[in-house]
């Protein structure tokens, strides 16, 4: 079963994600096309697409020549009901491809781990239903959100203060503003680069990765079913 991963810039691997799919046997591809790779032209050879996240704008076509193209594999995927998950700006992408609407983020830059509450109906949902019963955190560290949906799209989780967290947007696509992705080694090299800012908001970076790491076994036991469960749904039997 061969999952094409698309990601962005080196700093944003799959990560830990990466390895829950491998874990529920998946094989991947990754594509950088931020280094040179040229995105596949179709999706035939692949079971299930992932678009992982990146520090550049959803709608920055002008500024990185793959978004478009990225986007065109989307609304591809959706077609031809292609199982597709995106993270953060994966996740904007799809909003953005399918005719949804991305902003920064009026209270500013979300960073840490943080709560988020299921909506009525998350349960039957194919891909978090087996988590959505309970509560959830996860670790948020973005600009941009999306806050006009597209149409047909389904919000199954938000922030506490209604800032839409996870979606459906078709049948089996997916998407997650938050990133399961994540470890503390994996933000140290994002929290450099957001330095100066966290200083003039008083933000403790040591603090906030030391968060995240003890936060390790509770993210672990949160999201890991759900990429199985993307395999799952992937894989012989899925009705496809």
């Amino acid at each position: 079963m061969r999952v094409l991963v698309i990601e962005h810039e080196a700093a944003c691997p799959p990560a830990h994600v990466g390895t829950w799919l491998e874990e529920a046997g998946a094989e991947l591809e990754v594509c950088r096309p931020w280094a040179g790779d040229a995105l596949p032209s179709a999706l035939a050879p692949y079971d299930a697409v992932l678009v992982l996240g990146g520090s550049m704008g959803a709608d920055d076509d002008a500024l990185h020549h793959w978004l478009g193209p990225v986007k065109e594999l989307v609304r591809v995927a959706v077609a031809d009901d292609v199982p597709l998950l995106g993270i953060c700006l994966g996740h904007q992408l799809i909003a953005s491809a399918l005719g949804g609407t991305v902003v920064r983020n009026p209270r500013g830059q979300q960073v840490g781990v943080l709560d988020l509450g299921w909506s009525t109906g998350a349960t039957d949902d194919a891909l978090v239903g087996e988590v959505a019963g309970g509560p959830a955190r996860g670790v948020q560290w973005n600009d941009d959100i999306v806050v006009g949906l597209p149409d047909g799209a389904v919000v199954l989780a938000r922030t506490p203060d209604d800032e839409v967290q996870v979606v459906r947007y078709a049948g089996r696509a997916w998407g997650v503003q938050l990133h399961p992705e994540v470890d503390e080694h994996v933000l140290k090299s994002w929290a450099e680069g957001d330095q100066v800012a966290h200083q003039e908001r008083g933000l403790d970076q040591a603090a906030l990765l030391g968060s995240v790491a003890d936060a390790r076994q509770e993210l672990d036991d949160t999201w890991r079913p759900v990429l199985h469960r993307f395999v799952d749904l992937a894989g012989p039997g899925d009705g496809r």
